[in-house]
């Protein structure tokens, strides 16, 4: 293998995450309407940033400091069909000459509109961060959105911010969330954004073997873990929507529940259960609740379903046909009223109507480096 390959894979490492599934659709039967949200209601103002005078003081060990990890509070209402959408990506490398060293250029993330894909707006870097964010979560309200990614630092690492949108899609500054049990974060496999905007879940590895996933409050920065030595991989993070549970899925082969309320009292496995395995050779990846709780979509390769979290069999709500060179899994986000799934693939953006089962598409549009890396992560 050339040196200049070998310098190329090194720089792939930091694009892996970006890898997205996606395609256009023909309607499936058998479709079924989900519940919908409440009214739309003010969404709370962002907290602010931890101090940066030092580690913060509290009576739990480090990476328990969080007694509560549930997220109780009130949701933020649904605003309806999103108006936006919030897409991040990878920093773009490049090799100058004959260089080994990868060039990396960041590239900030990105709001656009839900319908055409056009870009909004950049959501500006905060001050002392240069880097890319490549991961975006949002919360039910389709303004409120939890975006991660390296610093430019020659030693990165993964910070996390929040970011409000205004009525017209525009940006405020991003709000650091700094934990108070600081991990040296290279890698992150998933975020989410509880439905109070109050907790961000992230998944990442264990050195050694094995992931976890840390519960973060957004206000303070404690933090609560949960380890499985069993799988390599944790994904598909998604609230309930009474911030007492996380589902999840397993290495891509079955969805389980993690009960926050146990974490803590019980041993890890313990706290933990499997809703659904995979049976055949196509992986899992992404989850979302139903507005009531009651159900998880999810998606089986290309096939979009719904299943009761109480058991029963699964309904399928779309079947998405990918293009030829797509990811055998499908990445997706679902909107507070649970009738509107986004997905990616390249740089379009398609809207599968879970309710009706019409799915629509339109390229995705940036202020800079138009079409350049690898398809965007998108949340709504």
């Amino acid at each position: 293998m050339s040196s200049r390959t070998s310098a190329a894979l090194a720089g792939l490492a930091l694009a892996v995450l970006a890898v997205l599934a996606a395609g256009c659709a023909d309607p499936a039967a058998d479709r079924v309407s989900l519940v919908s949200a409440s009214r739309p209601s003010a969404s709370p103002p962002l907290p602010s940033a931890m101090p940066s005078s030092g580690p913060a003081k509290h009576p739990f060990p480090m990476a328990t400091s969080l007694a509560e990890p549930m997220a109780t509070a009130a949701p933020l209402a649904a605003t309806g069909p999103p108006r936006f959408f919030v897409s991040a990506r990878t920093p773009l490398a490049r090799f100058p000459g004959r260089s080994k060293t990868a060039v990396q250029t960041p590239v900030p993330p990105t709001v656009h509109d839900a319908g055409t894909g056009a870009f909004i707006a950049d959501v500006p870097l905060p001050p002392g961060v240069a880097g890319s964010w490549h991961l975006v979560a949002a919360a039910r309200d389709n303004r409120t959105f939890a975006v991660a990614g390296w610093t430019g630092s020659a030693n990165p690492s993964i910070r996390f911010f929040l970011v409000r949108l205004d009525d017209n899609g525009r940006p405020g500054r991003p709000v650091a969330v700094t934990p108070a049990d600081p991990d040296k974060l290279t890698l992150v496999y998933d975020l989410a954004l509880s439905a109070d905007g109050t907790r961000l879940a992230y998944s990442t590895p264990l050195i050694g073997g094995g992931a976890k996933i840390s519960v973060l409050d957004v206000a303070t920065g404690r933090r609560r873990d949960w380890k499985t030595t069993t799988y390599p991989m944790l994904s598909g993070l998604s609230w309930a929507p009474d911030g007492r549970s996380l589902a999840y899925v397993q290495g891509g082969r079955a969805i389980a529940v993690l009960d926050l309320a146990r974490l803590g009292t019980v041993p890890d496995g313990a706290a933990s259960r499997i809703i659904k395995t995979a049976t055949g050779a196509l992986p899992m990846e992404s989850l979302a609740h139903t507005p009531d709780g009651g159900a998880l979509i999810h998606a089986i390769g290309h096939t979009v379903e719904r299943i009761p979290l109480t058991g029963g069999p699964a309904q399928v709500l779309a079947r998405p046909e990918l293009p030829s060179g797509a990811s055998l899994s499908l990445r997706f986000s679902v909107d507070g009223t649970g009738e509107n799934l986004l997905y990616v693939h390249g740089w379009r953006a398609y809207r599968a109507d879970l309710a009706g089962g019409a799915i629509t598409s339109a390229p995705i549009t940036v202020g800079e480096r138009r079409g350049e890396g690898g398809s965007p992560r998108a949340a709504w």
